[in-house]
C-alpha cells in the first residue's frame, strides 16, 4: 500500500559511497495555459538510466502505482483525470506473476484545472515507487506547489516542489511537448480491452429471458407504416441511438463522480466500498439464480410506455427508454458489474464501458427493425435463455471474492488466503460444469433431455479450467489468472518452494515462539516464505540471536517489492541457500511498507526528518535509512549479536552461487 514518507535534505548529505539512498527519480513541476480559465499542470518525472516507475494503472496485487493527489481548493477545480504521457513498457513480472506497465527515462503527467482567478496556486503530492534491476525504493511522496499566473501562457519562473526540504525546479516545457506524441500505450490498450468486454456484456444482455423475447414485439412497432422506408429507417436509428445515449449517460455520471486517483485508491484499499461491491455482486447473482427479480417501479415503465402510443420520432425514443427499463431485471446486474469494474480505473472507463454495452444491446433491435425478414432466422425462445442468466450468476459469485480478498490482504486478516480462494473457485466452476450438464436445476430452468454441441464445448471449457486450477492448491503460480488471485505469499500449502518438501508458513501458528515461550511479535499477520522461521521485530530478534549464538540476517523487504519476491522465488528456493538460512542464521524480516499502526508507546521520532513514525513500516524504513544510509529493497545485511555489520550488504542478486558465497563469508566473519 501507499506510504507517505518525506525525505529530509540532511539524509541526502549523509550518503556514503558504499551505501546510498536509492532515489533515481527527480520531479519538475510547471503549467501551460490551455484556454480561457483552463490550465494544464505539468508534472515531469526524469528517471535515471536502468530505473523505472510504475504506471498509474497496476493490476490488483501488483507493485505501487504512481498516483497524484491534488489538494482541494475553492480557487480551482480539477477537470478529468491525470493524463499519462510517455513511452510505456509492458513486461511480465515473475515476482508478481502478472504483466506490469512502467516508464523509463522520462514520463510527463498533465492535470487540467479550471479557475477564473487571475492567479492561484495548485498544491498536492505524488506517490510513487522506483525500481531498477537490483533494488526498489519504498513508496515515496513528493509534495509540489505550482503558482499559476493567468496572464502567462506557461510557467517561466522557477516553481517550487518540496520533497522533505528538497527544492525541485519548474517543468521542462519542451520535454512535455515532445511527450504528447507518445501516448500511454498500456492505458489505451486497457480501455480498448474494456470496451470489447463491454460489447460482449451487451450482447449477453440481449440473450437473457427478459430481453430476447422483446425483439419481435419491439420490431412490430417499426413495421407499422413500413411502406415509408425513410421514416422506418429514421425511427429505427432514433431507437438505437436512444438506447446508446441512455446507457452512456450512466457511464458519464459515474465518470464524473469517480474522477481522481483518490477514488480509485479508496476503491482498491478501503474495506467499505469493497464490502459494498461484494454484497452487490452476491445480490445480482442471487437474482440471476432466480431467488428474486430486480425490478424498477411500475410507474416508470407505464409512464414511458404510454408515450410510445403517440407515434413519431419521440415515440421511438420512449420505446428505447421503455426497452431499457423493462429489461432492467436482466441487464441491471450486468450494468452494475461493469460500472463497479470501470469506476476503479481510468475516468473514461465508465463512459466507454456503457457506450460499448449500449451499442451491443441496441444493435440487434435496430438491425431487425431495418430488416424484418431476418426475424425468420431468429432462434426461438426457450430454456437456454435462463441458462445464460445462471451461468452469469456463477461467474458473478466467483468474481465477488476479489473484493473480499482485497479487504483480507490490505488489513492483514489472514482469512481468505490463496488456498481457500482457489478451492472456492474450484467448487464454483465445478458446479457450473455440472449445471451445464443438466445435473443441477434452478427454479426457472427447463429439463435438459440432451446435450447440444455448443453446450458440450462450454462443459469442456469449464472443466478444463477446473483442472487448471487444481495445481494452484499446491503452489502452482497459475500465471494466466495471477492478477485475480490473492498474493502467493498467503499460500499455506506449497509444494513448489522446496521441491518435494511440504511447507507451512508460520503465519497464525501459535506454536511459533522465541524459544522461551515468548510469542513472536507480528507473526499473526507477517510471515517468511518457504517455511522459514524468523522475527519481524529487530529488538526481539537480536535478543534471541544472542541466546542462540548465531549471526543475524536482516532482510529489509516490502509487500509490494517485486525484486524481493524474485529473490525468494529464485534464490532462496535453492536447497543450498535454504539450508544455510534455516541452520546458520537468525532471520529478522523488516517490512518497510507495512501499514499496521503500533501502540503509541512504540512510536518513534525520526532523527532524519524529526517526524513521528507510528506504523511498523515507517519505523522499519527509518531504521534502514538511519543505520545503513539506504532505502533499497531488497537489502540484506549480516550482523553479529552486537549489531556490527559483517562484510558488505547484499541487494538484489539472482546469482545463487554468489549469494551462497556471501552467506558463507558472513558466517566465517562471525566465527572469527
Amino acid at each position: 500500500m501507499m506510504k507517505k514518507i518525506t525525505f529530509a535534505l540532511i539524509l541526502l548529505c549523509s550518503v556514503t559511497a558504499s551505501a546510498q539512498v536509492f532515489d533515481p527519480v527527480s520531479w519538475d513541476f510547471g503549467y501551460e495555459k490551455e484556454g480561457d480559465n483552463l490550465y494544464s499542470v505539468i508534472l515531469t518525472a526524469s528517471i535515471q538510466e536502468h530505473s523505472h516507475i510504475y504506471s498509474m494503472t497496476v493490476p490488483e496485487g501488483g507493485p505501487i502505482p504512481t498516483t497524484f493527489h491534488f489538494a482541494e481548493s475553492p480557487d480551482y477545480s480539477s477537470e478529468g483525470a491525470v493524463e499519462q504521457i510517455g513511452k510505456a513498457e509492458e513486461v511480465f513480472d515473475e515476482g508478481f506473476g502478472m504483466k506490469i506497465t512502467y516508464f523509463s527515462n522520462k514520463v510527463v503527467y498533465k492535470q487540467t484545472v479550471k479557475s477564473d482567478k487571475p492567479s492561484f496556486t495548485v498544491t498536492g503530492y505524488v506517490n510513487f515507487m522506483a525500481c531498477d534491476n537490483k533494488q526498489c525504493s519504498p513508496p515515496k511522496d513528493v509534495e509540489f506547489s505550482v503558482k499559476i499566473d493567468g496572464e502567462k501562457t506557461a510557467s517561466t519562473a522557477s516553481q517550487t516542489a518540496v520533497a522533505g526540504g528538497e527544492k525541485v525546479t519548474s517543468a521542462d516545457k519542451q520535454a512535455s511537448a515532445a511527450g504528447n506524441d507518445s501516448k500511454n500505450n498500456g492505458k489505451e490498450k486497457g480501455l480498448l480491452a474494456f470496451f470489447f468486454w463491454s460489447l460482449l456484456a451487451g450482447f449477453v444482455g440481449v440473450l437473457t429471458p427478459c430481453v430476447f423475447p422483446m425483439i419481435p414485439m419491439t420490431v412490430a412497432f417499426f413495421t407499422q407504416g413500413a411502406e415509408n422506408k425513410g421514416k422506418t429507417l429514421a425511427k429505427a436509428l432514433v431507437f438505437g441511438i436512444s438506447i446508446m445515449l441512455i446507457y452512456s449517460s450512466l457511464g458519464i455520471i459515474v465518470s464524473l463522480t469517480s474522477a481522481g486517483a483518490g477514488f480509485a485508491s479508496a476503491l482498491g484499499t478501503h474495506w467499505i466500498p469493497n464490502l459494498i461491491f461484494f454484497i452487490l455482486f452476491i445480490v445480482f447473482a442471487s437474482s440471476f439464480f432466480g431467488a428474486f427479480e430486480i425490478i424498477l417501479p411500475g410507474k416508470w415503465v407505464s409512464s414511458t410506455d404510454s408515450r410510445v402510443d403517440k407515434g413519431g420520432m419521440v415515440a421511438a425514443f420512449f420505446l428505447g427508454l421503455t426497452t431499457v427499463l423493462v429489461s432492467f431485471s436482466c441487464t441491471g446486474p450486468l450494468v452494475g458489474a461493469l460500472l463497479v469494474q470501470a469506476a476503479s480505473g481510468s475516468v473514461l472507463r465508465p463512459t466507454i464501458g456503457m457506450f460499448g454495452f449500449g451499442l451491443a444491446f441496441a444493435l440487434p433491435f435496430t438491425l431487425f427493425a431495418l430488416f424484418p425478414s431476418l426475424m425468420n432466422k431468429l432462434p426461438k425462445s426457450g430454456g437456454w435463455l435462463n441458462s445464460i442468466k445462471v451461468v452469469l450468476a456463477f461467474i458473478m459469485v466467483a468474481f465477488s471474492l476479489k473484493f473480499l480478498s482485497k479487504i483480507d490482504e490490505v488489513y492483514n486478516l489472514g482469512i481468505l488466503n490463496r488456498d481457500i480462494f482457489i478451492a472456492i473457485w474450484i467448487v464454483i466452476f465445478a458446479l457450473l460444469g455440472f449445471y451445464l450438464l443438466g445435473k443441477i436445476k434452478f427454479r426457472h430452468d427447463s429439463d435438459v433431455p440432451h446435450i447440444g454441441v455448443f453446450r458440450l464445448v462450454l462443459v469442456i471449457a469449464v472443466f478444463t479450467f477446473v483442472v487448471y486450477l487444481i495445481p494452484g492448491l499446491f503452489g502452482a503460480p497459475l500465471k494466466g489468472i495471477a492478477a485475480l488471485l490473492p498474493s502467493k505469499e498467503t499460500q499455506q500449502f506449497d509444494l513448489t518452494k522446496t521441491g518435494s518438501m511440504v511447507t507451512l508458513p508460520q503465519q497464525g501458528l501459535a506454536s511459533f515462539n522465541s524459544g522461551d515461550g515468548e510469542s513472536i511479535k507480528y507473526a499473526e499477520f507477517l510471515s517468511l516464505p518457504l517455511g522459514l522461521q524468523g522475527y519481524f521485530d529487530y529488538k526481539q530478534g537480536m535478543e534471541y540471536a544472542k541466546k542462540a549464538g548465531k549471526p543475524v540476517l536482516l532482510d529489509f523487504k516490502g509487500h509490494a517489492c517485486t525484486n524481493c519476491k524474485k529473490m525468494e522465488s529464485t534464490v532462496w528456493t535453492d536447497q543450498g541457500v535454504l539450508q544455510r538460512l534455516r541452520e546458520n542464521f537468525v532471520i529478522i524480516a523488516l517490512y518497510v511498507d507495512d501499514r499496521t499502526k503500533l501502540p503509541e508507546n512504540e512510536w518513534i521520532t525520526s532523527s532524519i526528518d524529526g517526524k513521528v513514525k507510528s506504523t511498523l513500516g515507517k519505523i522499519n524504513e527509518d531504521f534502514e535509512m538511519s543505520r545503513f544510509k539506504t532505502n533499497a529493497l531488497p537489502y540484506y545485511v549480516i550482523i553479529d549479536n552486537d549489531g556490527n555489520t559483517l562484510g558488505s550488504p547484499m541487494t538484489y542478486n539472482p546469482n545463487v552461487a554468489e549469494y551462497i558465497k556471501w552467506l558463507d563469508e558472513g558466517v566465517s566473519l562471525f566465527k572469527q
